[in-house]
């Protein structure tokens, strides 16, 4: 089913600096966002950034721990371990998201909503990778245009909470505040933080991480194996079946470039890229995995390539903006209804100094009618400072609902909506869709409602696995790629449309 496109296109002007200030704002510096610089004017009058100079700010979501010192000993042992991700990698992602930012690539960015340590299972990373293998397929397939696959994986545990008590039966404990912090049994002890459970998730970070690195150049991943990623409970589904359908049609164009001279032994056709990502959340976590990287002298953050700020988090004089704008990761802002303009502007400026492409990418979770009204205040702003920034649309947490029988979920067809939306005034605005931000998994669950295996309200507590958020499951989430692929193709035809008038004008 495919998201209804827009009327005509809209293209904003080009943009006319009106003084030397404006247009030096315009310039693109190769110096990197993280890199110190006196005289850059977007070094939004920040001291001297250091590895723990956040420590300076006011810092939110971070749980308190009963020992103290018990925490400072598992830090001082994280920070012996080794990198899970590399400094190289991080570098190669942000060259991607550069690509996106002008719509020559496209983001697909997805994964738990936050990971377990009880769902750690190799079945359970296969399948939702597999998934995104599917999904890029699809993707890749409608738009014509790279695919940049980026996890929500190896990493992502620490969950920000609206409110840190929960109470139950007149009882009341804190939050159950990610597996890395505290566990979610109702149990008074099982809440209290506990260091050891970062050791954890850092040892469950790398076996992840291992894995989706055999998987993505092991051979899993190369084109010729397409028709058989289809899960199994997916197989006589209808969305199932259209995968299969487009699996055919890559066969045969692989038989088309196997006879032109192109063979499947080439890196392209047997490895795929892939990156992780999270929420930069738990600080003291991020600090002890930082490291400086020989070959640039920058710090990275090497617990993923790419990290995101929340929407709870992302003050401007708060501590994990701090800690964010010295690293040189690509990083994402969460944005929300409730962002101002020039406050993104200027969030974009602390993070992003240098106006480097593919630094900061902005993830928008608004719910389709305010994406409709607050999404084209924030393009414009964004605009008019000349920053370049990758646009992404998180369609997931705008459209949480509570279900007649007390479980969270989110309809299928909000979500739908939501990236609709996301299009629509993208086109209205002139400027570019860069991705899709999905809480999914590869796993059969009962979570979000509706899609075309319709899940009904009734049907909820029977596979509801997830312990925070509901996801998409893969059936689900293949929908949705096929209705954001034939956005993407409905796109790329008016583009090569115009481009043949100019060349006919010419």
């Amino acid at each position: 089913m495919a998201l209804a496109g827009a009327g005509n296109v809209t293209v904003a002007p080009p943009l006319k600096p009106s003084s030397r200030r404006d247009a030096t704002r315009m310039r693109v510096s190769a110096v990197h966002a993280a890199e110190p610089d006196k005289k850059t004017k977007f070094n939004v009058g920040s001291a001297k950034w250091s590895v723990d100079s956040w420590k300076s700010r006011k810092a939110l979501q971070i749980p308190t721990y009963p020992n103290q010192g018990e925490l400072e000993d598992v830090l001082k042992e994280l920070e012996r371990y080794p990198p899970l991700v590399f400094a190289g990698e991080a570098r190669k992602l942000e060259e991607k998201l550069a690509d996106a930012a002008v719509g020559k690539a496209f983001v697909l960015q997805g994964g738990d909503c936050a990971e377990s340590f009880k769902e750690f299972h190799a079945n359970n990373i296969r399948d939702t990778f597999r998934v995104l293998l599917q999904m890029g397929v699809v993707l890749q397939f409608g738009g014509q245009m790279p695919v940049i696959k980026v996890g929500r994986m190896a990493g992502q545990f620490a969950k920000p909470r609206s409110d840190p008590f929960e109470t139950k039966d007149g009882v009341k404990l804190p939050s159950y505040q990610g597996d890395n912090i505290n566990s979610d049994v109702f149990e008074e002890k099982a809440r209290l933080p506990d260091p050891e459970r970062l050791k954890r998730a850092y040892l469950q970070s790398a076996g992840t991480l291992n894995l989706l690195r055999g998987f993505a150049t092991g051979g899993y991943a190369a084109m010729q194996r397409v028709q058989h990623w289809n899960l199994d409970f997916m197989e006589h589904s209808e969305q199932g079946e259209r995968f299969m359908e487009l699996a055919q049609r890559v066969d045969e164009a692989l038989g088309f470039m196997v006879a032109a001279g192109l063979t499947t032994e080439h890196p392209i056709m047997t490895t795929t890229q892939f990156w992780t990502s999270h929420e930069c959340l738990h600080l003291p976590y991020e600090q002890a995995l930082t490291r400086e990287d020989s070959t640039s002298g920058l710090h990275y953050d090497c617990s993923a390539h790419m990290l995101w700020v929340g929407e709870r988090t992302r003050q401007l004089d708060g501590a994990h903006v701090e800690f964010l704008r010295g690293v040189a990761n690509p990083l994402g802002v969460k944005v929300s209804d409730k962002m101002d303009p020039q406050e993104l502007v200027k969030l974009c400026e602390i993070l992003n100094p240098h106006n480097k492409p593919g630094r900061v990418t902005i993830i928008t979770r608004m719910g389709a009618e305010n994406m409709r009204v607050k999404l084209p205040h924030l393009i414009r702003a964004v605009r008019q400072a000349g920053l370049i920034v990758t646009w992404v649309s998180d369609p997931m947490h705008g459209n949480t609902i509570k279900a007649p029988c007390g479980l969270k979920t989110r309809p299928f067809d909000a979500i739908r909506s939501e990236l609709r939306a996301f299009f629509d005034v993208h086109e209205q605005e002139g400027s570019h869709p860069g991705g899709v931000h999905l809480e999914m998994t590869g796993q059969n669950v009962t979570e979000c409602i509706g899609g075309s295996k319709a899940v009904t309200f009734d049907d909820l507590s029977s596979r509801y696995h997830t312990h925070c958020d509901p996801r998409l499951n893969a059936s689900q989430s293949l929908e949705l790629a096929f209705a954001i692929a034939e956005r993407l193709r409905k796109r790329r035809i008016r583009s090569e449309n115009v481009l043949r008038g100019r060349k006919g004008e010419l």
